[in-house]
């Protein structure tokens, strides 16, 4: 049966984008449909705006001069619609070969879709392939008068035209802690609700702890193992009831942004008609992306399991090549990065402390301090770890752990070893420029060498040539050279 298209991708976000860049490349005739604007949250309520509201708060707290309203309110409106623009834009994608329609599409069976268009018609199509990219959107629980209070969530937070004098932040995972300190610093006053006990809770505990310190001293009050009771109040304030330590108390700002979490966009879609298999935290899929119909992928925040905008990508491309090519890919679940971009950066791939401690995998903690890293020293950022877990014999290394400045481009050094078989020692051999972070890198790596250090082999070895010098002291099995 001939379909109009080979391929046909609905959402144009992050996953939808490269799955459409990707299908066309390989010579498919591509269909790209999306309801809103292209470019999807990462451009428009993520991590584009999150980031420039990061990038004006960190600007405010060195200079100490106020940044007004409009001023943030400018700067969001030009750098996305200029990213759009550049990169987004539904010409730059037609020019490239496909087709790019707006609306809300829903499958009838397993290779048809309809699209309920702007002007009110609809479109039926067909297609060989599917790649469903249809995004996440904020989670906000149902608590005791939460329909009756406008409050803000990452799709509405970048359209304030005001900034709030003082705002509660529920949730202090990524987005509530960077928010926390964005704000913070922009001048309002931020309090931060979690029913946890510490910021981050996916990421090492003592480096969070670590974090959290550091927002605090900025101004950031928190309140964990608190439970959201209730919420009340207007456009002009809010008061939030939390349960705490056996009791209630009422906490006031003027505003309340909800950080708790995203849910998968898959109620408008028909799946039922299209026997694809879906779950509340979303469709699911097998590790090359596949559905339960075999010419259907899901991939990003629809799939649920990976709410990166990188892992969307690769989900994308793992996808796509498995669909049309036939060349079998699968996700790579073992170096998965995140970063959280406060100052200072926090950043993690591949396996934790804890996930390997669990499995009773046989591991060394490879550290390094911020404080000895000579640029972090000149650019007064001493604050911060490099943390690495590796094989002690030849040191594979296993993931990585680090708050400091640039963490984010320092994870990616591990990434990139980890995921070609580098090893500690190829790390530590290679030459960087002084002085820089990356450098860090090498010297976290360095410490591998310096920890399997042997007295009996520098004994043999001023015996052989008649050394003189001391031998080291091997004493300390985690010391730091």
């Amino acid at each position: 049966m001939k379909h109009d298209y080979d391929l046909i991708v609905i959402g144009g976000g992050a996953a939808g984008l490269t799955a459409s860049g990707v299908g066309v490349s390989f010579g498919a005739k591509t269909l790209m449909i999306e309801k809103a604007r292209l470019g999807g949250d990462c451009t428009w309520y993520g991590c584009v705006p999150s980031k420039i509201m990061l990038n004006l708060g960190k600007k405010a707290a060195i200079s100490g001069r106020v940044v007004t309203s409009a001023e943030i309110r400018k700067k969001l409106d030009h750098i996305r619609n200029e990213i759009y623009k550049d990169a987004d834009h539904p010409d730059k994608f037609r020019a490239m070969g496909m087709d790019v329609l707006e609306g809300d599409a829903s499958f009838t069976g397993k290779n048809s879709i309809v699209v309920n268009l702007p002007d009110g018609e609809s479109r039926e199509i067909s297609g060989k392939y599917f790649c469903i990219a249809s995004g996440g959107r904020a989670f906000v629980p149902q608590i005791d008068g939460i329909d009756k209070i406008p409050y803000l969530t990452n799709h509405n937070l970048f359209e304030m035209q005001e900034l709030p004098k003082s705002m509660i932040i529920v949730g202090a995972g990524p987005i509530g802690t960077e928010m926390a300190q964005a704000f913070n610093q922009l001048g309002t006053q931020v309090t931060v609700i979690d029913r946890g006990s510490r910021i981050m809770p996916k990421d090492h505990p003592e480096l969070a702890d670590n974090l959290q310190k550091i927002l605090e001293n900025e101004g950031i009050t928190y309140f964990f193992d608190a439970e959201l009771k209730a919420v009340k109040g207007d456009k002009s304030s809010i008061t939030a009831t939390i349960f705490q330590k056996g009791g209630n108390q009422d906490l006031k700002a003027d505003k309340i942004l909800f950080a708790t979490g995203r849910r998968p966009n898959i109620e408008q879609l028909g799946l039922e008609k299209a026997g694809v298999t879906f779950i509340t935290s979303g469709i699911v899929v097998n590790t090359g992306c596949r559905t339960s119909q075999k010419n259907i992928y899901a991939i990003g925040d629809v799939a649920g399991k990976y709410q990166f905008t990188h892992m969307a990508e690769h989900m994308a491309k793992v996808a796509i090549t498995n669909a049309l090519l036939k060349f079998p890919m699968k996700i790579d679940s073992k170096n998965i990065p995140w970063v959280t971009f406060t100052e200072p950066e926090l950043a993690h791939v591949g396996q934790s402390k804890k996930e390997l401690d669990e499995q009773g995998i046989n591991y060394h903690t490879y550290r390094f301090p911020y404080s000895m890293i000579d640029r972090a020293i000149t650019d007064d950022k001493t604050e911060g770890w490099i943390y690495i877990y590796a094989k002690k014999w030849n040191g594979k290394i296993l993931g990585a752990d680090i708050l400091g400045a640039h963490a984010g481009e320092l994870i990616s050094q591990y990434g990139l070893a980890m995921k070609n078989g580098l090893t500690l020692r190829n790390i530590a051999d290679t030459i960087y420029p002084y002085p820089s972070y990356a450098l860090g890198a090498r010297r976290a790596a360095d410490q591998w060498y310096i920890q399997n250090q042997s007295a009996g082999l520098v004994k043999w070895i001023k015996r052989i040539f008649g050394y003189r010098g001391p031998l080291p002291d091997v004493s300390d099995s985690d010391r730091i050279v």
